[in-house]
């Protein structure tokens, strides 16, 4: 097949995709025939490049494989070894019944299908969290119950694990009973037994004001108990409110007040807020079964932004893993417009963790970001305090071909230099590498041009690193490019110059600020005179 590539950028997205279906086609070949790949020659041993282990190695029944069995997610075996265990009269602790509760409540009685399962279309799944309520019911005496009855004395995480299950699987009615035997056991509930609780209230009451009071009683008891709301817990009642209908709507705005007084957000990340106050549920699939045929899916989606719901969005996504639905995206444009508009609606919506597993799917086999919506990326990792991430994403942006993009590179080393947290190693190895980007180009085109501000946070990330001579370099271009550097940056400078006792450094970053012209140079001077030994010459 011959291909003409037109530009760099056409040449960067082949060369990704070719690099991702090879990865992939790899990882589908060792995970479906384990057995051809089980001598390990590599040294040392890379557990990721070893297929996945798919059966139990430990044989006999105990506790030890229980806990393998758990950690593996086979719900059957587990559960299986688990009454063998009690038949045998072998007691297994609470926190090993635990960990099984938890399992069997998330995947339900059921193993959860195999990730290395070939599938059609990948681009088709859905992480959406909530698990329709048909495919495992909470029915009487299921295993969950069993087990959580077995136990002598249940702590509050078997409660918290059996009322989240119960909330995932539609048993409401079940989760709020339980929450009352939590109570007369004189136990207490969890956030997380309070925010599955909060989801489940509007299910147990018919009338808006009664779902809505039953929301307030449930806040109300999580400040007796002292139990502290989180980020969860405003989304579960922005959640709620939507089914309380005009109620709900003059009720958003109060509580996210509430919560913001409690130091929960911030505010873009709080996805149900505003479907209640822009628009009723439903509005967005008010089309007709012959529009939707002869329009690109990607206009309702548009419409989803527009009103910010992310709940009516994974409804339309999913609408394109139904037959041949898939081709309602339309032409490579609309396609791309519309996985650019729901990769930023996940950004912008979604728990970070779900968002990152969509973003691991997604790019680049089936969708290859712009710049703009690797900056929505960086925003959303930052606001789910995730900037650890950050010299990974880096490699993501070389690869995707935007390393050149100067506003993307800035805003991620605005980030860099603003953690304060243990990543001054692996950042400072990412702000040199981002500094070539700025160097001239094979032809002496320039890439990138410095200002003031890229230069003081590369500074910055790398004094936190302790790379005072890698600093010092960076602090010369100010004069090479006419930049300015500020009195914060050069002070910080000098506490680093301080600790290290480096007399010419300081006299030098005297005549630096001197060279500039700054009013704080008279300060700069008198600390210089007071912390350093200076000799006649540099006097």
């Amino acid at each position: 097949m011959h291909i003409t590539l037109t530009s760099f950028s056409s040449a960067q997205k082949l060369f990704s995709l070719s690099q991702e279906s090879g990865k992939n086609a790899a990882k589908y070949f060792i995970n479906t025939y384990p057995k051809y790949f089980q001598k390990d020659y590599a040294q040392p041993h890379i557990p990721c490049l070893m297929p996945e282990t798919l059966e139990a190695q430990i044989e006999e029944v105990s506790e030890a494989a229980l806990i393998e069995r758990i950690h593996m997610r086979k719900v059957e075996a587990a559960v299986d070894l688990y009454d063998q265990l009690q038949q045998a009269g072998t007691p297994v602790s609470l926190d090993v019944t635990n960990q099984l509760l938890d399992l069997i409540c998330f995947y339900g009685d059921s193993d959860p299908a195999q990730e290395n399962v070939p599938k059609q279309r990948k681009n088709t799944l859905s992480y959406h969290k909530r698990t329709p309520c048909l495919v495992f019911s909470f029915r009487e005496n299921n295993n969950a119950e069993r087990i959580f009855a077995l136990l002598s004395e249940p702590n509050t995480h078997s409660y918290s694990a059996l009322i989240r299950g119960m909330v995932k699987y539609c048993a409401y009615s079940k989760a709020f009973s339980t929450y009352t035997d939590l109570l007369n056991n004189r136990l207490k509930a969890d956030v997380n037994t309070f925010n599955a609780l909060i989801t489940a209230a509007p299910e147990v009451k018919e009338k808006y004001n009664e779902k809505w009071e039953l929301i307030v009683d449930l806040l109300k008891e999580m400040a007796e108990q002292k139990v502290k709301p989180n980020l969860l817990t405003l989304n579960a009642v922005l959640k709620a409110l939507r089914h309380c209908g005009t109620l709900g709507k003059s009720q958003a705005f109060p509580v996210i007040s509430e919560m913001k007084a409690l130091s929960i957000g911030p505010l873009k990340t709080h996805s149900h807020a505003f479907p209640i106050m822009l628009c009723s549920a439903g509005c967005c699939f008010m089309v007709t079964h012959f529009r939707m045929a002869r329009d690109p899916v990607y206009h309702l989606y548009l419409q989803c932004l527009d009103t910010k719901d992310i709940e009516q969005a994974y409804r339309v996504h999913e609408l394109l893993g139904v037959g041949e639905n898939w081709r309602l995206l339309g032409k490579d444009l609309q396609q791309n417009i519309y996985y650019a508009r729901f990769f930023s609606l996940l950004c912008m919506m979604e728990n970070i963790d779900v968002m990152l597993k969509w973003y691991r799917d997604l790019v680049p086999s089936v969708y290859y970001p712009s710049s703009n919506i690797m900056r929505d990326l960086l925003q959303a990792l930052d606001t789910d305090n995730r900037l650890d991430l950050i010299p990974q994403i880096w490699k993501d942006i070389k690869q995707l071909g935007h390393a050149n993009r100067q506003k993307l590179v800035e805003d991620l080393l605005t980030l860099m230099a603003r953690e304060k947290q243990n990543q001054e190693e692996s950042f400072a190895e990412c702000a040199l590498d981002i500094k070539k980007m700025y160097d001239t180009g094979d032809r002496g085109k320039v890439i990138m041009s410095w200002t003031a501000t890229s230069l003081s946070d590369i500074i910055s990330v790398l004094l936190a690193a302790q790379r005072r001579q890698d600093a010092w370099e960076i602090l010369k271009l100010f004069k090479t490019h006419n930049r300015v550097p500020s009195e914060e940056l050069l002070n910080k400078f000098l506490m680093c110059i301080m600790e290290s006792g480096e007399v010419n450094h300081a006299v030098e970053l005297v005549q630096i600020s001197a060279g500039f012209c700054l009013p704080e140079t008279p300060k700069l001077i008198q600390r210089v005179q007071q912390e350093f030994q200076l000799s006649e010459q540099q006097k």
